[in-house]
């Protein structure tokens, strides 16, 4: 990134006014001492607090890249986060930054992609044709994601609705798997051993690993509901994309979720317990009317907030103003 920012400054006969940097600041102090192009840094979340610190190696050799990336983090004339949950991790992360305005710029979803997908009701022979509830947990298979909350939900759920209801439902767990990190292969065991732990038929419960984007986009369709279940999370794509595609997100009331998702109109906030989330469930299954509520003002919502225009409108109001 620096190499290819000295390049930009030095070799390119090129006139730039802004000069946006995403996620990596590493190049932003070339920019700053010989470029006169205001720069743009999107900070999606602090690299320091992402990366794991195994032996003293590590540890010393982090302490060095965290005092880099604080450093270089100051040199932008502009600073944007992706959430206010965001902003104040930074503040906390960064106290150099204490004095340096952050400017909250929402993520943009590629709606087109969406629209894109032909709608089917094709989701994979494993998923009964006949449920009717469908609730669908989508992250990748990391412990962090706390996936287990979306299976003890479901196991809750059975004991709250008619066995005839309950009949009707069904549960995926779909999201991002790389076979070359153990922990996806690790938790994956994991969730498939606390399904017959709870007592909840295997054939109540489907897992889809790294499903096709097709299948993804038409199983939300599908789905009844979202169950986002991670703690704190930075900021969440998945129930943007959820409510853009007219299903309801029921999520933790903490970190990005609590600015993306309107509670009571486009899903849920709720606390992290089984229990919460099965009350929510419950109520989507036998509120026909609330669920069409829901599901009609997501869209308008994402289109408002996150589609591609009201994050340009944004963008340029933050450049020219700061």
């Amino acid at each position: 990134m620096v190499l290819a920012a000295m390049y930009i400054v030095f070799f390119q006969n090129e006139h730039f006014d802004v000069i946006l940097s995403d996620s990596i600041s590493a190049s932003l102090p070339v920019f700053r001492w010989f470029s006169k192009a205001k720069s743009v840094f999107y900070c999606h979340f602090p690299d320091k607090l992402l990366t794991k610190r195994e032996g003293t190696a590590k540890v010393l050799y982090r302490k060095i890249i965290d005092a880099i990336e604080e450093y270089t983090t100051g040199k932008a004339d502009v600073i944007c986060v992706n959430s206010h949950f965001t902003k104040g991790v930074v503040r906390q992360t960064f106290p150099s930054l204490a004095s340096k305005e952050l400017t909250v710029l929402y993520p943009s979803l590629n709606t087109e992609f969406f629209d894109a997908i032909e709608v089917s009701d094709d989701i994979g022979e494993e998923i009964p044709s006949l449920a009717k509830f469908i609730f669908t947990s989508l992250n990748r298979f990391e412990r962090k994601k706390n996936v287990k909350l979306a299976l003890d939900a479901f196991a809750q759920l059975k004991s709250l609705v008619t066995p005839s209801e309950f009949a009707q439902c069904h549960l995926v767990i779909a999201g991002g798997y790389d076979l070359k990190n153990p922990e996806n292969s690790e938790y994956y065991t994991e969730l498939v051993h606390h399904v017959d732990d709870l007592n909840i038929p295997s054939n109540k419960v489907t897992f889809l690993r790294s499903p096709s984007d097709e299948r993804k986009v038409n199983l939300i369709r599908k789905s009844r509901a979202i169950l986002y279940t991670p703690d704190r999370e930075h900021f969440g794509i998945v129930p943007v994309e959820s409510m853009y595609l007219g299903t309801p997100v029921i999520a933790v009331n903490s970190g990005g979720p609590c600015e993306s998702v309107r509670n009571n109109e486009t899903g849920y906030l709720i606390n992290q317990t089984a229990d919460a989330f099965a009350a929510k469930m419950k109520i989507l299954m036998e509120n026909e009317e609330t669920y069409k509520v829901l599901s009609e003002e997501g869209p308008r919502w994402v289109q408002k907030v996150f589609g591609f225009e009201a994050f340009v409108r944004q963008l340029d109001e933050i450049v020219l103003t700061s």
